[in-house]
């Protein structure tokens, strides 16, 4: 599968959606950007069962900016809904793999039970 292009109106919608989904948050003057984008593009092409998404920061400045990016690129891994994983820097081709597998391995019942830990006892 290829990568597709996330917006401000189908970045939630897409991210919530149940399986895996990897955000790159790129701009085109970006020199790292530009180096990751090969790899991230044949991560996705051998990993079709996983969303591969990108995010113009240049373009969508207010979805940036909500999900706090400072510094490009920044990728993002989200697993049935919850945010799993955000780092800035471009990850070699076999770093990106551990961490496609590590996402793939979480036990999503153990994670929700310890963000339920974290909650306030009101917020449960």
């Amino acid at each position: 599968m290829a990568t597709i292009n996330l917006t401000n109106e189908t970045f939630e919608s897409t991210v919530l959606e149940s399986g895996t989904v990897l955000v790159d948050f790129w701009a085109a003057w970006c020199g790292p950007c530009r180096m990751f984008a090969p790899t991230f593009e044949k991560a996705s092409e051998a990993h079709p069962d996983i969303v591969f998404a990108k995010v113009d920061t240049e373009a969508e400045r207010e979805l940036a900016g909500a999900a706090n990016i400072t510094s490009i690129p920044t990728l993002m891994a989200f697993r049935d809904g919850i945010l799993v994983f955000s780092q800035p820097g471009a990850l070699p081709p076999a770093s990106l793999e551990q961490l496609i597998t590590a996402v793939q391995d979480l036990d999503m019942d153990e994670v929700r039970a310890q963000i339920a830990a974290q909650q306030p006892d009101g917020a449960k």
